[in-house]
C-alpha cells in the first residue's frame, strides 16, 4: 500500500487528507456505522490492509495503532430505525458525512471507498477498493469495522438469543433459526426482513 494517492492531494494544494469507510452495510441487525482518519504523512503500519482482508485479532490490533497515531479520527453510527426510514444507502452516506464532521481536526479533502457519495461538504473522491490501496480509507475501515463489531458483542449480552457477537447481524443459518424461534428484537432492521418473511410466513413478528 502506497501513499500515492494522499501525494496527489497534498500536491492539489491539500493538507488534511481523510480517508472514510463504512462497515454494516449487509447485515439485518444493528446500525451502519462510518469512520473517517486523517494519517501523518509516510506513517508506516504494519499490516494495514482492507479490514475484510484481516482477522479479528489483527484488527483489533490495527484499531489500537491507529487511534494512538492518526492526527484525527471519528466514527458514526446510524442506527436501524433511521436506515429503515431513509434506506440504508441513504443512512451510509449520513454517516460517512456525520464522521468527516466529527473529526477534532478538519480534513480538507476526503477519500471515499466505493464509486459514490452524498452529502459530503468538503471535496471528495470516490475509490473503488479504496480500503485496499489508500492508506487512511484502510484505516478508516478498520476502525468502523471493530466498532461496530465492539458493539454488536455489547448487543449480544443484552439480546443473548441472536448470537450476534458471531455474526454480528450478518443473515447466517444460525440468525434465521433464532428469528423463526423468538421473532425479531429491537435492534433488527425490518426493511431487511422482508425476504426472511417471504420465505418464513409463519415466523413470528
Amino acid at each position: 500500500m502506497t501513499w500515492e494517492f494522499e501525494e496527489k492531494a497534498w500536491k492539489a494544494g491539500y493538507s488534511a487528507v481523510c480517508g472514510v469507510d463504512e462497515a454494516g452495510r449487509g447485515p439485518i441487525a444493528g446500525p451502519v456505522c462510518a469512520a473517517a482518519v486523517i494519517l501523518p504523512a509516510g506513517i508506516v503500519i504494519e499490516g494495514l490492509n482492507d479490514s475484510k482482508k484481516l482477522s479479528e485479532k489483527k484488527r483489533e490490533a490495527l484499531f489500537d495503532v491507529i487511534t494512538e497515531n492518526a492526527i484525527a479520527w471519528s466514527v458514526s453510527l446510524v442506527d436501524e430505525k433511521t436506515i429503515d426510514e431513509i434506506n440504508i444507502l441513504q443512512a451510509t452516506y449520513r454517516a460517512m458525512q456525520q464522521a468527516v464532521e466529527g473529526l477534532p481536526q478538519p480534513a480538507d479533502f476526503v477519500y471515499v471507498d466505493g464509486n459514490r457519495s452524498e452529502g459530503l461538504s468538503l471535496p471528495y473522491e470516490c475509490v473503488v477498493s479504496g480500503d485496499a490501496c489508500i492508506p487512511s480509507v484502510a484505516a478508516a475501515s478498520i476502525v468502523a469495522k471493530v466498532t461496530r463489531d465492539r458493539l454488536m458483542r455489547d448487543f449480544a449480552a443484552r439480546y443473548p438469543v441472536y448470537g450476534f457477537e458471531k455474526h454480528k447481524g450478518y443473515e447466517t443459518r444460525a440468525h434465521d433459526a433464532a428469528l423463526l424461534e423468538h421473532g425479531p428484537c429491537p435492534i433488527h432492521r425490518r426493511t431487511f426482513l422482508k425476504k426472511f418473511y417471504q420465505k418464513h410466513p409463519e415466523a413470528p413478528r
